[in-house]
Formats: C-alpha cells, sequence, structure tokens
C-alpha cells in the first residue's frame, strides 16, 4: 500500500464513521417528520430528540474531517468535485445549517407555530441533505466528475440516473440505521410501544432498501458500467458480505435483539461502502484520475499523517467516551419519553 493510498484509507474511515453515525443522525429527523400530528407524535420526538442531543454537533466532525484530508492531501480531485458539485453541495450545506439551527432553536421556543416551523424544517432539511449527498456520491462513482475547475455540467453531472439511486439509497440507509438504533434507545428508557414502532418501521426500511439495492444494480449496470463491473467483480465479496450481514440483522430485530442488531446494521452499511470504494480503486475520479495522480507531495502527505495520529490520541477516546456515556441504561427508574 503507498502513503497516498493510506491517507485515503484514513480518510474513507471517517466517512464510513460519518455514514453510520451522521446517517443515523439524519435518519432520527426523517422519522420526526413522519411521527404525524403534534400529539401523536409527541413520544417519538421526545425519544429522537433524547437520542441526538448530546451527539448531533459530534457526529458531523466526521465529514469535516474527511472535506480536510481530501482538501489537502488530494487538491486536485477536491477543486474538481466543489466546482463541478457546488449545486447539491450548497444545497447539502444549507440543509445542515437549517437542520442544525432548527433543531437548536425549537427548544427554545414557547409558540407553538414556530415550534411547528422549526420542526418541520428539522424534518425535512435531514430528509433532503442526505440526498443530496448521495447524488454527489452517485456523480463521482459514475466518472461525471472529471479533472479540472468546474470541467463537468453543473446539472448533469447530479441529475441523472446514478446520482438519484445514491440519493435515495442515502436517505433509506439512513432511516433504516436511525429505526434500527431507536428501537435499542427506546429499550433503554423502557418504552415498549416506542420499541415496537421502530422495529416495525426498521424492518419495512430494510425491505424496500434491498429492493431498492436490487433495481439499483439494473440501473448502474445501464448508466454506470465501469461501477457495475466493479461491484459485480472485485468488489463482489464485499457487497456478499453486506447482504449476508443485512439479513443478520433483519433477523436480530426480528428476534428483538437489538444491540446486536445495531452492530449487524453497522456492518452491512460498512460493507456498502467499502464496495464502493473497492469497485472504484484505484480511481479517485472515475476513468481519469487515481490516487497516486490525486496525490500531493510525499512531504504533504507525511505531515498529513502525523497530524492525523497526533489528533486521533485526543479526538478518538473523546468520541468514543461521548457516544458511550449517552448508550448507558439510566439508573435509578426508567424515564419513560413522554412522562
Amino acid at each position: 500500500m503507498t502513503l497516498a493510498e493510506v491517507v485515503l484509507a484514513v480518510m474513507f474511515v471517517g466517512l464510513v464513521a460519518y455514514g453510520l453515525f451522521g446517517g443515523a443522525d439524519f435518519g432520527a429527523g426523517i422519522w420526526d417528520l413522519l411521527a404525524g400530528g403534534t400529539r401523536r407524535g409527541a413520544r417519538q420526538r421526545e425519544l429522537i430528540e433524547h437520542s441526538i442531543a448530546p451527539v448531533w454537533e459530534a457526529n458531523h466532525v466526521w465529514l469535516i474531517f474527511v472535506l480536510v484530508v481530501l482538501w489537502t492531501a488530494f487538491s486536485g480531485a477536491f477543486a474538481a468535485v466543489v466546482t463541478t458539485l457546488y449545486v447539491p453541495l450548497t444545497l447539502a450545506a444549507f440543509g445542515m445549517i437549517a437542520r442544525g439551527a432548527a433543531f437548536a432553536f425549537r427548544k427554545s421556543t414557547t409558540t407553538l407555530g414556530m415550534r411547528r416551523a422549526l420542526g418541520a424544517a428539522f424534518a425535512f432539511s435531514s430528509l433532503a441533505t442526505p440526498y443530496f449527498l448521495g447524488s454527489v456520491v452517485g456523480a463521482v462513482a459514475s466518472g461525471r466528475v472529471p479533472a479540472g475547475i468546474a470541467a463537468g455540467d453543473v446539472v448533469t453531472s447530479w441529475v441523472n440516473p446514478t446520482s438519484a439511486l445514491g440519493g435515495v439509497l442515502a436517505v433509506l440507509v439512513c432511516a433504516y440505521l436511525a429505526a434500527v438504533f431507536l428501537c435499542a434507545d427506546a429499550r433503554r428508557e423502557g418504552a415498549e410501544d416506542l420499541v415496537r414502532q421502530f422495529r416495525a418501521r426498521a424492518l419495512g426500511t430494510a425491505a424496500v432498501t434491498g429492493a431498492v439495492g436490487l433495481a439499483g444494480l439494473f440501473v448502474l449496470r445501464a448508466d454506470a458500467p465501469l461501477l457495475f463491473d466493479g461491484l459485480t467483480g472485485r468488489a463482489a465479496p464485499v457487497v456478499v458480505l453486506s447482504v449476508v450481514a443485512g439479513v443478520a440483522a433483519l433477523g436480530l430485530l426480528w428476534t428483538r435483539r437489538y444491540g446486536a442488531a445495531r452492530a449487524a446494521s453497522a456492518l452491512a452499511v460498512t460493507a456498502i461502502l467499502v464496495g464502493w470504494a473497492v469497485a472504484q480503486y484505484p480511481y479517485v475520479l472515475v476513468p481519469e484520475v487515481t490516487i497516486e495522480e490525486a496525490a500531493v507531495g510525499r512531504s504533504t502527505l507525511v505531515a498529513m499523517l502525523v497530524a492525523l495520529g497526533a489528533g486521533a490520541v485526543v479526538l478518538v477516546p473523546s468520541l468514543v467516551y461521548l457516544y458511550v456515556l449517552f448508550q448507558r441504561a439510566p439508573t435509578g427508574t426508567a424515564a419513560h419519553p413522554g412522562s
């Protein structure tokens, strides 16, 4: 493995972490949107807010990490992506800003109308943002981002079948992860009725995601043949692992083993992302720019790895402690959402 590949692999770990933690974060907002009216959906929204409030800001650290590494270590590829795909990236950025502001302010707003408006902004942004991010992935993976500044078409680069597939799958995966995670959170809080509701949603979303993924193979075969060949070729074992992990997660959900279902679901999503990377290897920008061609000088890559290693010593234990701390069962009397 070359130095450039090591740096890219480290960046990809951050991308996987964002897909899991940030994805579940976005998915919780999607279920907030679908929770129902003010009264009927109140307890679901309380659980969602209780689950994501301590960690939602920390989850987006991973996105910043990915962007900084890509910008520094693969600056040419970064410039090509952000100048060709500035429309979906800008929309995603606006979605994150609107989502964060609405989530923060709606808790301190007393008027019902304003709370509803902020809640709608939070929920719709949670739906739109992963779609735009998924469309960006589809654009890169289908080879619609050529090298150079603004060298690709600013519309068709992300308005195409593969980008649409990427956006829809991103939304579904986020919703699925959130439903699985919220099952365990509701169980921990002692809200068995909410456990049943989110369990049904997780199973239903998994079925829809599987159907879309299967149909998506035909989309990729017609619209992104290089990606299709990679997924059905050298990435096939990883794709199979994703399917096996997904089926295992369904079985664990069915038998109400929610902690294990979380792990299996995370493995399934991780395998999907790794499968994409393996299928696209060795290109950063398909089919023109390889990893080695996109990388900056050796001294910058070495400095980047040193900085990442030093930062990881501080950041990783802090994030692990944060996630573990807020996954502990409450002591004493169980706290039921809405009680």
